[in-house]
């Protein structure tokens, strides 16, 4: 699985407008600003995250973008599956079930199958909130047993 600049990018964005949950809505070129990203790509980001209902949007003088939710409502699974499309490690796994006429006696299909499963399982465990109060205990969690939880 490789997260593309959409799906980073959206992350981020995400991140941002977390921080800020303050019930006030967040004008693209401040966060375009704090972010350091191009203000066309950001549009594009924009809208695929307000089309999918994770964001509010108010236009005007004091407009801009909101969390439809709280940050703890949000998993980093479903904003990465809205702008990626998918997370399965290898072509053949979809979020629609195996793609492959070879899948009944594909011997790396379980593998791969697994694999699928423990990403969606991990992302979906965490959250904004959890990014941002940066619980490292909980994204780290088991999967890390030689990294430094103090960093």
């Amino acid at each position: 699985m490789m997260v593309s600049t959409k799906g980073r990018y959206a992350l981020t964005v995400m991140v941002d407008l977390a921080k800020l949950s303050d019930g006030g809505f967040v004008s693209l070129s401040d966060i375009a600003e704090r972010e350091h990203l191009s203000m066309k790509y950001l549009e594009s980001i924009i809208s695929i995250l307000n089309k999918g209902g994770m964001l509010q949007s108010l236009r005007g003088k004091n407009g801009g973008y909101r969390l439809a939710r709280d940050p703890a409502d949000y998993n980093i699974s479903e904003i990465l599956l809205l702008t990626e499309g998918t997370l399965a490690p290898v072509n053949c796994i979809m979020q629609d079930g195996v793609q492959c006429e070879k899948a009944a006696t594909c011997s790396t299909l379980p593998l791969w199958a697994g694999l699928d499963y423990v990403i969606d399982k991990y992302l979906s465990t965490i959250t904004l909130q959890d990014i941002i109060t940066g619980n490292r205990k909980k994204m780290l969690g088991d999967y890390c047993d030689h990294c430094d939880s103090d960093q």
